[in-house]
């Protein structure tokens, strides 16, 4: 199919091409679910172009029609726009990763170190984002202040397990913290793909990511390394730091497959039809 939008062309690794998936998207359009989108699909309806122009549409009541078209015209804005959390405050949470291909320059990947497991009793050590060319670790009592500022420069956030501790944590931590509209929990997303257990047991299993100088780090080790640099170890901070920012870094190629891998299940290549099918409209 033909791509739409800045994105068009841009393909991913690990065998999976995702351009225009955001575009091919209809489940922000009024009425219309996965069971519709995915009939609108089988009917080679794959792009917001192609429904637009398309018979089915047309054969549409007026207003249900000028909805959707309206819809449509605001999706198009929008994308020139980039304006993210426009499809963010649309789709389902469980969909944002569809925003990603179209967004990946302005999406951050982000992981927090804490003292604790509650965010009422533990503390933010260290963050890191991922993002926009560059990465940058923001540590407690240097330079941490400065992460709500540095967080507005994206529209786009990707955690693991973000949505339950990095989030949480951090909107304790900073009550007047603005968090990206669109998120993308990898934890969740990479479990619809039959991939559960911990970041770093994932990565093993897909070989992907590279932990150099920290192997062997866990949760509790970064703990103890913050309290050893509280007490004075020259060496403490820096691991730590090493640690935190593989966490974060290695989120990127994880998304990426998946990305991939669900783009390929929603729209294998010989799943459009060159001509609308004759019969019933799925949006009836």
């Amino acid at each position: 199919m033909v791509g739409e939008g800045p994105s068009a062309g841009r393909t991913f690794p690990f065998g999976g091409h995702c351009e225009g998936v955001l575009t091919a998207t209809f489940l922000h359009l009024p009425g219309i679910g996965p069971a519709t989108e995915s009939d609108l699909w089988e009917l080679g309806l794959g792009t917001w172009s192609a429904l637009r122009a398309s018979r089915t549409l047309a054969a549409l009541p007026e207003e249900r029609r000028r909805r959707i078209e309206h819809e449509l015209d605001a999706s198009q804005e929008a994308l020139r726009a980039r304006a993210a959390a426009y499809f963010a405050r649309r789709l389902p949470r469980g969909e944002h990763w569809r925003i990603y291909p179209d967004f990946a320059e302005s999406t951050a990947f982000l992981d927090i170190e804490t003292t604790g497991l509650s965010p009422y009793e533990g503390t933010v050590t260290v963050v890191t984002v991922h993002g926009g060319g560059r990465t940058r670790t923001f540590v407690a009592d240097e330079d941490l202040e400065e992460l709500p500022a540095y967080l507005r420069g994206f529209q786009v956030l990707v955690t693991f397990n973000g949505s339950l501790f990095d989030v949480p944590f951090l909107e304790v931590r900073f009550p007047a913290l603005v968090v990206p509209e669109a998120h993308v929990d990898l934890r969740f997303l990479l479990r619809r793909l039959g991939f559960v257990g911990g970041l770093k047991k994932i990565e093993q299993q897909l070989a992907l990511g590279r932990r150099d100088g920290v192997e062997g780090i866990h949760g509790l080790d970064a703990v103890r390394l913050w309290e050893a640099h509280r007490a004075g170890s020259a060496s403490a901070l820096d691991r730590l730091v090493r640690y935190n920012r593989a966490d974060t870094v290695n989120l990127e190629p994880l998304l990426r497959f998946a990305v991939a891998q669900l783009t390929q299940r929603l729209r294998p290549a010989d799943r459009f039809a060159p001509l609308e099918a004759p019969g019933r409209s799925p949006l009836f």
